[in-house]
């Protein structure tokens, strides 16, 4: 499976969000500037977890992005869901039973084996990812890091 670029955009700006103490916001622009990347395509983009409730938006000069609610509530299905939805990435279209090899009716009674051990991997997938938060992330990063993320993102006074 592969995901857009803008996920990785996300679950990185999400991550530096959750680095800065409870309450504080980084602009779109500064995100953009922290990660090298285009600034409006960035806040569109923002904007996608804002309607997920992972972000909140808020305006004026000190406005900006923070988290929603707190890290530890926060998982990376929730950033990868917001950007990509929750559809399977295999969809069987029960080929098996099409064209000069195409099995009996009665042989297909039961699901494609194909299509379950596929659906199997996509839940074990999304497990992995709904078992892992923002804190978790943030938790495994040196403190140097977070240091550097926190000045790098502080607003000018």
């Amino acid at each position: 499976m592969k995901l857009p670029v803008s996920t990785e955009w996300l679950l990185h700006c999400s991550a530096a969000l959750a680095q800065l103490p409870q309450g504080a916001t980084a602009s779109a622009a500064q995100l953009a500037r922290h990660h090298d990347l285009p600034v409006a395509y960035l806040a569109k983009q923002l904007q996608t977890l804002v309607r997920a409730g992972v972000l909140a938006a808020t305006t004026g000069p000190r406005g900006g992005f923070r988290l929603a609610r707190p890290a530890a509530d926060i998982t990376l299905l929730h950033i990868v869901e917001a950007v990509d939805g929750a559809s399977p990435p295999y969809e069987c279209r029960e080929i098996r039973q099409r064209g000069l090899g195409a099995a009996p009716p009665e042989a297909c009674l039961a699901p494609c084996v194909l299509a379950v051990k596929m659906a199997d991997a996509h839940e074990a997938w999304r497990r992995s990812l709904a078992g892992v938060s923002l804190a978790d992330v943030v938790g495994e990063l040196s403190p140097s890091v977070r240091g550097r993320t926190r000045r790098l993102l502080a607003r000018p006074r």
